[in-house]
């Protein structure tokens, strides 16, 4: 029974434009080669006869030469044949990464074992019959998939496992109408093994014999508990028989969202304890979008902005979103309203809280707090640290 190692998308070299710190965003890109490394480390641990890459191994032509050299010597580690189509982003065709010619040449000094499908014709891998859907260019309307249709599956040999290779979306799932469209529900299922898809970088199970792997390194934040990037698929196969398909985790870096309402200062708790859970001690292996809403008070505030300035220094990304209001609480009101020692204070103040209450103008909240935090320098005779504010991309 022949076993099969399916991935896709590894998109090696991903800018990550969206990234300020450029060491953090180099992290990242790094990241994406030594994932290589692990699926080498889980093709031989699992005695796969062969890895199969399912389009988009490169993210795209302009990939720096260096990477491809890495990258490359990283595939000729994996001690069996890895088998790649191209896909959109890395496609086959005139002006695509693998015309390279320093890519064709590294590829014969430093990954012998790597074999490019770029025919659409049966090639037989490791006792397993290989049928490629190549994608030639970066927006195909023609289905890759379409010559099987054609296809004379007596020729086949009848006893090794079939295996279609494929990079697009499928009918009523996933991409852009019409554009790298495969067409699957005309293909006769009794003749096909498995059906290995690469372009959606989640894991998903289109039907027992059809399956996306998703990319073995996440590279978004998840839109939900289903939401699965992060590994390989292990796959035993046998012609006639139902595959027998095991997921793999292959994923280091770690991709976070919380979205949480604050309805005041003792709320920061309860974040500290998400936080905790979510990205506890560890640095440089995370990254998080932090959705805020809700109200809090002005020393709440203050608070939020410290532990978000060292929280965007223990991550590899911080990314903000929400609406939180900044509203003093019955307390710095008071303690703003009735300065007995400063009645300009106090009029400064209650024209401030008099527009706020009219209108939550993120201004007029931060001239509260800066009124509040010059009020508690003085009541203290301490200067504060200062706070700094966190820098927020436009990716959403």
């Amino acid at each position: 029974m022949p076993r099969i190692l399916h991935t896709a998308d590894w998109q090696v070299g991903k800018p990550y434009r969206w990234i300020e710190n450029s060491q953090k965003q180099a992290r990242l890109q790094q990241e994406r080669v030594d994932a290589v490394l692990r699926i080498a480390e889980q093709a031989s641990q699992q005695q796969a006869e062969v890895v199969l890459v399912a389009g988009d191994l490169f993210d795209s032509s302009t990939v720096a030469a260096d990477m491809v050299m890495e990258v490359l010597e990283a595939i000729g580690s994996i001690p069996s044949p890895v088998v790649v189509i191209p896909g959109n982003h890395d496609h086959g065709g005139a002006g695509g990464i693998w015309r390279r010619e320093d890519l064709l040449g590294q590829m014969r000094q430093r990954a012998a074992n790597l074999q490019l499908l770029l025919k659409q014709e049966p090639v037989s891998v490791a006792g397993i019959t290989l049928l490629p859907c190549p994608l030639l260019r970066q927006r195909e309307s023609r289905s890759p998939s379409l010559w099987l249709d054609q296809l004379n599956w007596t020729e086949l040999d009848s006893l090794q496992p079939r295996v279609v290779l494929a990079h697009g979306s499928v009918q009523g799932f996933g991409g852009e109408a019409q554009v790298n469209q495969l067409c699957l529900d005309s293909l006769p299922r009794d003749q096909i093994d498995y059906i290995a898809l690469g372009d959606w970088h989640a894991l998903m199970e289109i039907d027992r014999k059809t399956w996306y792997s998703g990319t073995p390194e996440p590279d978004r934040f998840p839109s939900g508990p289903d939401d699965l990037r992060s590994q390989v698929l292990l796959v035993d196969l046998e012609r006639g028989q139902q595959p027998i398909v095991k997921v793999q985790s292959t994923g280091r870096m770690r991709w976070h969202r919380i979205t949480m309402t604050l309805n005041g200062d003792a709320d920061l708790a309860r974040l500290e304890q998400q936080l905790a859970e979510s990205v506890g001690s560890r640095v440089g292996r995370d990254l998080l979008r932090l959705e805020l809403n809700g109200q809090l008070g002005l020393q709440g505030h203050l608070q939020l902005q410290d532990r978000l300035a060292l929280l965007s220094q223990q991550l590899l990304h911080l990314r903000l979103r929400g609406k939180l209001h900044r509203q003093p609480t019955a307390e710095e009101r008071d303690e703003l309203l009735l300065r007995m020692d400063s009645p300009l204070v106090s009029t400064i103040a209650a024209g401030l809280q008099e527009e706020l209450q009219s209108n939550a103008d993120p201004l007029v909240e931060q001239a509260l707090i800066e009124l509040h935090r010059l009020c508690a320098r003085d009541s203290l005779a301490t200067v504060p640290v200062a706070t700094h504010p966190v820098t927020t991309d436009s990716c959403a």
